[in-house]
């Protein structure tokens, strides 16, 4: 695979040099979130979030609507900034970065998978894929293309360059905006509700892909949902957010065997029903 157009060398160890683990290296935190605080206006979002990834790992970050799983990761991209404490990847504190500059690295080092896709209708699909190494690389026309191919290839979606938004399935837009996401070979992939407005077998297929990706490509992957098939599929770890707090942090089987009242409310666990 070709190397992407920047190097983060103090991301530390680069997961593709690593091989696949089936759980997280201790030893190698890539992202940490320390004493993270966040609100919106007299709304509080996040509190006390002390949380480390590790590089190569899938993590789950679990949460009913408005619980702060977007705010949380939009954080390590610069949509969001916390009000207190420390966001560090690699070596950076990404608290001390004042301007778009500051941010380039690391989000030409971040693949981003928003929810709903967001393919430019305007674009065919491989233009669309095309779109980042064309506004941030010095490669050829012919490079692009045949990367564009191959990042296709990689989602399923081979041969489908001419092809227009409009004309891909709900799971077929899902995986050409991965593709898009995975334009700059990204360390790191975010996957904003990757399986939201999917029937359960179109969502298994993407919780699959998500897990195939992690593997061949050695990135550290962060899926926030609130889907437990999805879960099950692709988690190394998982947390659940409650209220701002971290209530769980461990293995979703870790997570089915919790005896915390959120936890067991999540799981819809009838044996947590209290009499009246």
């Amino acid at each position: 695979m070709s190397s992407s157009p920047s190097s983060l060398s103090s991301f530390g160890p680069n997961p593709r040099a690593e091989a696949p683990a089936a759980g997280p290296a201790p030893a190698h935190p890539l992202i940490c979130y320390r004493g993270v605080n966040k609100s919106f206006g007299s709304k509080v979002v996040l509190q006390d979030i002390d949380l480390e990834v590790y590089a190569g790992e899938t993590l789950v970050i679990l949460g009913r609507s408005g619980s702060g799983k977007t705010v949380m990761t939009s954080m390590l991209v610069g949509l969001n900034q916390p009000d207190s404490g420390s966001i560090t990847v690699g070596a950076q504190e990404i608290r001390e970065f004042q301007s778009d500059k500051d941010w380039r690295d690391l989000r030409l080092q971040t693949g981003y998978l928003f929810q709903g896709s967001a393919l430019y209708d305007s674009m065919t699909v491989g233009e669309n894929v095309a779109f980042p190494m064309v506004q941030h690389t010095p490669w050829s026309q012919e490079e692009i293309a045949r990367r564009v191919h191959e990042k296709l290839s990689q989602v399923g979606l081979a041969e489908t360059e001419a092809m227009e938004p409009s004309e891909l399935s709900g799971g077929m837009l899902r995986r050409a905006a991965l593709a898009r996401s995975l334009a700059l070979d990204p360390q790191i992939i975010i996957y904003d509700e990757p399986t939201a407005g999917l029937d359960p077998i179109t969502g298994d297929e993407i919780g699959n892909l998500i897990s195939r990706l992690q593997k061949t490509l050695k990135v550290t992957s962060i899926v926030v949902t609130h889907d437990l098939r999805l879960t099950a599929l692709v988690a190394d770890r998982l947390t659940l957010l409650y209220q701002g707090h971290m209530v769980f942090l461990g293995t979703y089987e870790e997570f089915l065997q919790s005896s915390h009242p959120e936890v067991r409310r999540f799981l819809h666990d009838p044996l947590e029903e209290k009499p009246e």
